[in-house]
């Protein structure tokens, strides 16, 4: 099993090397528009080979995506973060060109693959992936949810002073600081709803914890966060290849779920080896529902901006 990341910066390589060391795939390649940049992150990974044990072939290309052929998941990591003086329609417009570019340019060479989007705004990029590509709406796939659950259950975790591993919760809704909805209402830990453990004060600092976890990490960083998003593309990845069918909260397009339609938005997934193979239309309370068409209000707002790359 063959997996293309593009963009070899800290996300993509991230995820390339829990894709090896967990054995996730035979054979990764890391592509980037940057001289030798993918080469060198491809060499130094595999030089953990024999210190770790795993056998994954692991290689880098400098914008040749014939190397990327018969790839049955492609990750798209490319693009730009949001400079100062930067609008949003500047950078979608910016971004929505890498994204389509890149798009084009693995179909070209792996016409059946699974396309996994990373790049931001995601929910955004992902609505223009599918647009521009055509291909079925079980193949496009938006990883924000992946990653939002994960800090939704590393800041239930600390609050309850129990492993993350034995917390089940989901974050829907928008991929960002304002349009996530992380369902405290459905949160259990070891099938016990976490309000039996936490007091509505403290399930609201968690929840809203959550909805600047990747801000917090810029602050603390000086930098967007590398190895929860990479792990969380990874753990994705891990589901499509190995047929899991694991719930996961993802970026996907809804015809009517949830009330909305022509909008990529997260919503809980069945993943597997066809990509999107269900979602989920969960019963949500009448504050949730207000909370994801607000959400979803937002998503449809960023992208009117794609007019003039789609057209």
């Amino acid at each position: 099993m063959k997996v293309t990341i593009v963009g070899a910066g800290n996300v993509g390589a991230t995820c390339a090397d829990v894709i090896a060391y967990r054995g996730i795939a035979s054979e990764v390649v890391l592509l980037d528009i940057k001289e030798g940049f993918a080469e060198g992150k491809a060499m130094d990974i595999s030089q953990c080979k024999t210190s770790t044990g795993w056998n994954t072939n692991v290689t880098g290309v400098t914008n040749d995506y014939s190397k990327t052929a018969d790839s049955d998941v492609v990750v798209i990591t490319s693009g730009i973060p949001r400079k100062p003086g930067m609008t949003r329609e500047e950078l979608i417009g910016i971004n929505a060109g890498i994204v389509k570019s890149v798009a084009d340019n693995v179909l070209k060479y792996s016409p059946n693959t699974i396309i996994v989007v990373v790049s931001n705004p995601m929910d955004t990029m992902t609505y223009l992936t599918l647009k521009a590509t055509g291909l079925p709406k079980n193949r496009i796939i938006g990883m924000g949810g992946a990653l939002d659950s994960s800090r939704f259950k590393y800041y239930l975790s600390k609050a309850l002073d129990k492993p993350a591993n034995d917390v089940s919760a989901m974050v829907i809704g928008g991929h960002g600081d304002t349009t996530m909805i992380p369902l405290t209402r459905l949160a259990a830990y070891n099938g016990i709803p976490v309000s039996e453990f936490l007091s509505q004060d403290a399930l609201d600092k968690v929840a809203a914890d959550t909805m600047v976890g990747g801000a917090t990490l810029t602050g603390l960083l000086g930098t967007s966060a590398w190895y929860a998003p990479g792990a969380s593309v990874a753990y994705l990845v891990d589901s499509i290849l190995n047929d899991q069918k694991k719930m996961i909260a993802c970026s996907v397009f809804l015809e009517g779920e949830y009330g909305q339609s022509d909008i990529c938005i997260g919503v809980p997934c069945i993943i597997g080896k066809n990509g999107v193979e269900q979602i989920l239309d969960i019963q949500l309370d009448d504050k949730e529902k207000g909370l994801f068409a607000k959400s979803a209000d937002a998503v449809r707002n960023m992208n009117a901006d794609l007019k003039s790359v789609l057209a």
